[in-house]
C-alpha cells in the first residue's frame, strides 16, 4: 500500500467510517480523499457506491481495478450498513486479501461489532475503523465553539448553549448554521445569544426528558415553553414518564429523611448520573405533595382515556403539580 509522507501513517486497505454524527463522517472522508489526491489524479481513480443498491461483485471489481497514473486508487461505499447479506459477504471475502493499489472506504451510520464485515476490517489494523459516535449533549457547545472559529467568528458560551438549544445535536446541522451566521455578522465582537436568537429560528424539539427534568424540578415556565416543541411526544407518554419520576422523587425523600439521600441511584437501580439531582428535586415537595401529585395523576389519566381532550387534561395536571402552594 503506499505511503503518503513520514509523519502520515501507511494507508490501510479498508477504513470503516462508522458513526451517527455525519459531520465527522464527512470530515473523515475529506481528509482520507485529500491525502490519497496529492498522490494521484481521483477524478480517473476513484468509485462510488450506495450501500442500499449496490452489488457485492461490483463494489469488489472497483477495488481490484488497476489505478491509473497513480499508486492508489478510491473506492468509497456510502451506507455501507444497508448492504444486503450476500454483497456484504463478498466484502468479507475481498477483505481475506485485499488489493493493496486501493483503499476502500465504508461509510456507515450504524454497523454492529459482532458483524462479519466489522470484524473483517477490524482485523486489518488497529486505525482501520474510525469512530464517529456523536458528542454527548454537554460536549456540543465545546464543539460548537471550535467550528465557529474555523468560519471566522467567535461565539460566547452563552451563544453556543443557545444554537444547540434551538437547533439541536445534528452537528451537521449546527455547521450550516454558523456558516449563515459568519455570513450575517459584522465586526469582530463575538457572536452572543441575542444575535443567535434573531439569526436562527427553532429546529430541534425538546426531549422528552428535559420536559420531565423541568417538571421535577416545578419550573412551569420551562415546561409550558416545552410542551410548545413537543409536536411529536404524547401527553400520555408525558404524563407516564412524569409519573415515574414522581415516584423517583418519593424514593428520594425517603432516603433523604432517613438520612441517606445518596443512595437513590442504588436504590432505584439508575446509574449515578441518572439521579445527581433528585435529592434536590424531592426537597421542592412535601411528602403531601408528592403523595397527592401521584393521586392526582391516576385521575388525569382516567379522565384521558374517558373522553377529555387529553393535551388539555395534562396541561391542568401540570399546573397543578408544578404550581406551588
Amino acid at each position: 500500500m503506499p505511503q503518503n509522507t513520514k509523519q502520515e501513517a501507511p494507508l490501510l486497505p479498508v477504513y470503516l467510517i462508522v458513526g451517527e454524527d455525519a459531520l465527522k463522517r464527512d470530515t473523515v472522508m475529506k481528509r482520507l480523499r485529500v491525502r490519497l489526491a496529492k498522490l494521484g489524479d481521483l477524478s480517473f481513480n476513484s468509485d462510488e457506491f450506495n450501500g442500499e443498491t449496490a452489488l457485492g461483485g461490483d463494489i469488489v471489481a472497483a477495488c481490484n481495478t488497476v489505478p491509473f497514473a497513480s499508486p492508489v486508487r478510491l473506492v468509497e461505499v456510502r451506507g455501507a450498513d444497508k448492504l444486503k447479506k450476500a454483497d456484504a459477504e463478498a466484502l468479507v471475502t475481498y477483505l481475506e486479501a485485499p488489493n493493496e493499489t486501493t483503499v476502500l472506504a465504508l461509510v456507515a451510520e450504524k454497523l454492529a461489532k459482532n458483524t462479519r464485515l466489522y470484524k473483517a476490517v477490524a482485523k486489518l489494523g488497529k486505525t482501520a475503523v474510525i469512530d464517529c459516535a456523536p458528542l454527548k449533549r454537554y460536549e456540543l457547545p465545546k464543539t460548537v465553539r471550535a467550528l465557529a472559529v474555523g468560519h471566522g467568528v467567535t461565539l460566547t458560551e452563552g451563544a453556543a448553549n443557545v444554537l444547540v438549544d434551538l437547533v439541536g445535536e445534528d452537528t451537521v446541522h449546527l455547521d450550516n448554521e454558523l456558516k449563515k451566521i459568519a455570513l450575517a455578522h459584522r465586526g469582530s465582537d463575538a457572536v452572543n445569544e441575542h444575535e443567535i436568537m434573531g439569526l436562527v429560528s427553532r429546529t430541534a424539539e425538546v426531549k422528552p426528558w428535559e420536559f420531565v427534568d423541568a417538571f421535577a424540578a416545578r419550573d412551569t415556565r420551562k415546561c409550558l415553553l416545552y410542551l410548545g416543541r413537543m409536536d411529536s411526544v404524547s401527553p400520555h407518554a408525558l404524563l407516564a414518564m412524569c409519573t415515574t419520576r414522581l415516584r423517583e422523587l418519593v424514593c428520594a425523600r425517603s432516603l433523604a429523611e432517613r438520612g441517606n439521600p445518596r443512595g437513590v441511584a442504588a436504590a432505584l437501580k439508575l446509574p449515578d448520573w441518572r439521579c445527581k439531582n433528585h435529592a434536590t428535586w424531592a426537597r421542592g415537595f412535601t411528602a403531601a405533595e408528592l403523595r397527592q401529585a401521584l393521586i392526582s395523576s391516576r385521575d388525569t389519566e382516567r379522565a384521558m382515556k374517558s373522553g377529555t381532550d387529553p393535551n388539555a387534561a395534562f396541561l391542568d395536571w401540570v399546573l397543578l403539580v408544578t404550581t406551588r402552594s
